[in-house]
């Protein structure tokens, strides 16, 4: 190829994503969810899903693709075509936490993503059926200790999730066997959990405070360093007598790999103007959580950071997904 034909098609490669930055978005948008709906990244996306709507000018159509610990959602997104229109509301334990529990997965959490905006960040709510009978993180450990083999049962959205993980470092913590109950999305778990049917769940705030508020579930613990204005009379893990007991999730945007670069700006643009937005901002408090904006760079550099972090603390604790 001589260098005038190189420097067309290079030429005609740039018209081309001008074209379609200029035109995008002409259709609807898919946000997909790798979880059932009810749980923590299903109200996200919703959440995100009707401004982000008004400001585009299309409409932005919720799809949950459960299943296989949000491996199956999230390989959905990585093979989808890179032009703008499927984007993945992710969950942290599955996109920093499935690398390093599970042995094959057929998705990369940066060759196969880039990083859009960031929405969310949420300690978690150690939460029991209101049928258990404990009130505190004392009692629950002593009501584990007394039900023998395996000791308590708790909850998961899916191997490997961070729930898991936060399952797996309580036992350790208080030195006792706790039995892993995998569920295909909080949605799912919570309904067992309310039924008695599991003794616990470690999960964010969003997808329970709804249920303590309204009688059918008992808030233990919050996983953060101080206590959360909507949650004012649930102690710390340190205040519940477990120091250092501290788990984070954050919830974020990703498009497949190779998604154009201006279409990455827009939705990350659109996206931080809604998260940093008062009326986002004291829904997500409700919630029991923390509204968190990031630009894509600022966002690529704190996943990487998060992948080492996770990965110690997984390798350390042996936790493996399959």
């Amino acid at each position: 190829m001589t260098r005038s034909i190189r420097f067309l098609a290079v030429g005609a490669a740039l018209a081309c994503a001008a074209a379609h930055a200029d035109t995008w978005p002409s259709k609807p948008i898919t946000f997909v969810v790798p979880t059932a709906p009810a749980g923590s990244t299903d109200i996200m996306a919703r959440l995100v899903a009707d401004p982000l709507a008004r400001a585009l000018g299309q409409p932005v159509v919720v799809d949950n693709k459960p299943g296989a610990s949000g491996n199956i959602g999230t390989e959905a997104v990585a093979r989808a075509a890179p032009d703008g229109y499927t984007l993945l509301m992710q969950y942290s334990g599955y996109h920093v936490g499935n690398p390093a529990m599970f042995q094959q997965i057929k998705w990369h959490p940066t060759k196969d993503f880039v990083p859009v905006a960031m929405v969310m960040r949420a300690p978690h709510v150690v939460a029991v059926s209101a049928k258990l009978p404990v009130n505190s993180m004392k009692e629950l450990i002593e009501y584990g200790k007394k039900k023998g083999d395996g000791g308590l049962n708790y909850a998961s959205s899916g191997n490997g999730s961070m729930q898991h993980i936060a399952g797996e470092l309580l036992s350790r913590q208080a030195k006792q066997p706790m039995t892993h109950v995998p569920y295909k999305g909080s949605g799912p778990a919570i309904n067992d959990l309310i039924a008695g049917n599991v003794d616990m769940f470690i999960t964010t705030p969003p997808s329970v405070i709804g249920h303590v508020a309204g009688g059918k579930l008992k808030a233990l613990a919050y996983t953060g360093t101080q206590r959360h204005p909507s949650m004012p009379n649930v102690p710390t893990s340190a205040e519940a007598g477990l120091p250092g007991y501290e788990v984070d999730s954050w919830f974020a945007v990703f498009a497949p790999a190779k998604t154009p670069p201006e279409v990455v700006a827009r939705l990350g643009r659109e996206i931080s103007k809604i998260v940093e937005s008062e009326a986002f901002r004291r829904k997500v408090d409700d919630q029991g959580a923390f509204a968190v904006s990031m630009d894509p760079a600022t966002m690529g550099k704190f996943v990487d950071q998060e992948l080492a972090k996770w990965a110690k603390v997984i390798k350390a604790a042996d936790i493996k997904a399959d």
